[in-house]
């Protein structure tokens, strides 16, 4: 597969089957985001991948509770006010890791000025070597909103997050149970030329 062929055709997954993703395949994805870009070169992205059902579910129990817990506001980021309101109404119930089999948790230094931007690279490298794998994968915000959150960091340095450290962004990866679907119509992303 070519690099625009895998950049067009990548959609994000959010429903997958319960087969495990092959070690091999995991870790050409991981391997990928290890080649990402970074802010000169300091290649400090921690990559947490996390297979272990049983710790996948602890750390959604523990998200799910503490978005229970918090209040939609006038103007709150739709996706994060969508996370609160379906953990109100959902508990447990509610999956943001859509039943994938591998999430990975992508952690950076804390005052890193390019943290973020490290991570989102790395996670874009991981999407695309997915894809030419024929694996599925989705962006996670939700353990990045609450990387403050001390309940939720209790978990995380049981899983091997360091004090210095913060979540920057998360996916999850497995084999898509949605079929295959057409490129999403381009509306928006202008592209202004100065000659």
């Amino acid at each position: 597969m070519q690099v625009k062929e895998a950049i067009k055709t990548r959609r994000s997954v959010r429903k997958y089957t319960d087969r495990p993703v092959e070690d091999r395949m995991l870790e050409e994805i991981l391997e990928a985001g290890t080649y990402a870009p970074s802010g000169g070169n300091n290649q400090s992205t921690h990559f947490l991948v996390i297979e272990d059902p049983a710790v996948i579910a602890r750390l959604r129990k523990v998200a799910t509770e503490q978005f229970a817990q918090m209040q939609l506001k006038e103007g709150m980021y739709k996706s994060l006010a969508a996370t609160i309101r379906q953990s109100k109404e959902k508990g447990e119930l509610y999956d943001f890791t859509y039943g994938a089999p591998v999430f990975v948790l992508l952690a950076n230094k804390r005052g890193y000025g390019n943290a973020m931007a490290d991570c989102a690279l790395a996670l874009e490298n991981m999407f695309l070597q997915a894809t030419e794998l024929g694996i599925g994968s989705c962006y996670i915000n939700q353990i990045h909103w609450l990387t403050e959150n001390e309940a939720v960091l209790d978990v995380l340095y049981e899983i091997g997050l360091e004090k210095d450290e913060l979540i920057c962004a998360g996916a999850v990866f497995g084999y898509s149970a949605m079929g295959e679907r057409a490129p999403l119509e381009r509306f928006g992303n202008r592209i202004t030329y100065m000659k």
